[in-house]
């Protein structure tokens, strides 16, 4: 299948998420919301394949430029991650369009500059983190736990072939939520180093305000500059990671 994909698609990253547990719970959750809907089996199927598509579509590398950034397309809170992202890049580009030309305003509006890829990271990584607690919410994991349970009190009292079945079916729902529990933790981590950068993001960037209202030194926006690189670099790994979550997929029992 990857080898018919054109060469920019053909990434690790894409590999890992044909196969990662975001893009199957994301098809699982769209045969089941398709099923409860009324929708036949077929048209189900469909459902499911296109959410697929859609998470494994994520990992994809996307041009750095006309990408279009629509926080209100998210659920909160990651649309507010991206919202505050927004902020503080209007806010240091204001500051800069206030300056009398020279080499502060060139300096301050590098760092603006910069901050347009800070919002377009924290975009991508929202964007991320909106779909698979998406596809957690549609699962709902205390059905899982319920249905464990269900088949721990029937495993209890059987015997013969019906235990042997019910040991696999327990094994299999053991796994999946095992795997949903795993990337339920993703999503917090996800969740609390976005709220991080946004903090750090927003520091700097009234640093750099305060600078260019007291100070002609460019000098003394470097460490600026340097928190908000640190910023990208977080926020790429963060996405990086999130596209290459990956385990094996997953069980559920009939």
């Amino acid at each position: 299948m990857i080898e018919r994909l054109p060469e920019r698609v053909r990434t690790p990253a894409v590999a890992r998420a044909v196969t990662s547990p975001s893009a199957v719970l994301l098809a699982g959750a769209g045969m089941s919301a398709a099923v409860l809907a009324g929708v036949p089996l077929a048209g189900a199927a469909v459902a499911g394949a296109l959410a697929w598509a859609a998470r494994v579509a994520l990992a994809v590398p996307r041009g750095r430029t006309g990408e279009t950034i629509r926080p209100r397309s998210l659920s909160q809170p990651w649309r507010g991650f991206v919202e505050g992202a927004q902020e503080s890049r209007n806010r240091c580009a204001r500051a800069a369009q206030s300056l009398r030309p020279g080499p502060l305003q060139d300096r301050l509006r590098d760092v603006s500059r910069r901050l347009d890829e800070v919002v377009a990271e924290c975009w991508r990584v929202a964007q991320q983190g909106d779909a698979l607690e998406g596809a957690l919410h549609q699962l709902d994991p205390d059905s899982v736990r319920a249905e464990l349970a269900q088949v721990q009190a029937e495993r209890a009292a059987a015997e013969g072939a019906s235990l042997a079945s019910l040991d696999r079916a327990e094994e299999a729902i053991r796994a999946q939520l095992a795997s949903v529990e795993r990337l339920q933790r993703v999503a917090r981590d996800t969740r609390s180093r976005l709220r991080a950068l946004d903090a750090q993001l927003d520091g700097a960037v009234a640093q750099a305000v305060e600078l260019s209202v007291s100070s002609g030194d460019t000098s003394r926006l470097s460490p600026v500059a340097a928190d908000v690189e640190s910023v990208v670099g977080e926020l790429e790994s963060l996405r990086q990671a999130l596209a290459e979550t990956s385990a094996p997929p997953l069980g559920r029992s009939t």
